[in-house]
């Protein structure tokens, strides 16, 4: 393509990516000079490390840091791991595999929120799921299973909320595989687990990682589902941000919101490159 088509296709864009690429633009720029001092709207602004140092030296950020990398990895995989059976097995139609696959998406058209407190109600102290244990002599007392340390409850959310995203990306990409490629593989000795990770996977390798650099993101920065259902010892790094935010200190929650972004382009890059290494044995 010449240079005088490229610069006609980005004139043509720009009325309607410019726009967005602006608004972030501004809205990154702002975060980042606030955490280094400047827009302080409580002090004199000025280039200053103060807000970093003090930020790295708090127990509560470090463990803010640690805990939304592990539910932003840990969702995003699990999401993944029980889309990849459900879009194998959609692959061909059948007889209510339309209404099954819209059934599995219904979690997309539920508001996070209303989900989070749905889930509260199934898992109470006096819930449906203690009294079925107790119903069914499994459990001797009802079990606090509300705001576990290990944050299982919010991994359940996280998984139920983006697993019908992750499939929606791989249905289409396992669907595009020929019948032609399976039955070789079939021929050729492979069993099902071979044929998934031979043939499916590698093939569907860029269907994978957008789903999982997109859920990882999500659940990185989720608020709603942490502070309804997490655990109440740890802070995620978005309820630390809108905590110093509260506070009126926004230099520290620009610091927070930047860790936020790095964390964000650093994680996507890395499992984008692991997931790739992984299955094809190189950088494509």
């Amino acid at each position: 393509m010449t240079l005088k088509r490229w610069l006609l296709v980005l004139t043509l864009l720009t009325p309607g990516l410019g726009l967005i690429l602006a608004l972030i633009g501004v809205a990154v720029y702002i975060a980042a000079a606030q955490s280094f001092g400047y827009y302080n709207l409580a002090g004199e602004s000025g280039f200053s490390l103060e807000f970093w140092d003090r930020m790295l030296d708090r127990k509560v950020y470090s463990r803010a840091v640690v805990y939304s990398i592990y539910i932003g990895v840990l969702s995003a995989i699990f999401s993944v791991m029980l889309a990849y059976p459900l879009a194998i097995w959609l692959r061909k139609p059948f007889p209510g595999s339309l209404a099954i696959g819209a059934m599995l998406k219904a979690p997309l058209l539920v508001h996070g929120l209303v989900a989070a407190f749905l889930f509260i109600n199934v898992i109470a102290y006096h819930g449906i799921l203690n009294q079925l244990m107790q119903g069914i002599g499994l459990w001797e007392e009802p079990r606090r299973l509300q705001n576990d340390r290990n944050a299982i409850g919010v991994l359940i959310l996280q998984t139920w909320k983006n697993m019908p995203f992750a499939l929606l990306l791989l249905t289409g990409a396992v669907q595009s595989i020929s019948d032609d490629v399976l039955n070789a593989a079939r021929d050729l000795g492979a069993g099902s687990f071979d044929r998934f990770r031979k043939v499916i996977a590698p093939l569907t390798v860029s269907a994978m990682q957008a789903a999982l650099i997109i859920i990882f993101i999500g659940a990185l920065a989720d608020f709603s589902f942490q502070v309804i259902a997490g655990p109440t010892n740890r802070q995620s790094l978005s309820q630390l941000m809108v905590f110093f935010k509260d506070g009126g200190r926004w230099n520290d929650a620009a610091v927070v919101g930047v860790t936020l972004m790095l964390i964000a382009i650093a994680g996507s890059a890395l499992l984008a490159l692991v997931t790739r290494i992984t299955l094809r044995g190189r950088i494509a």
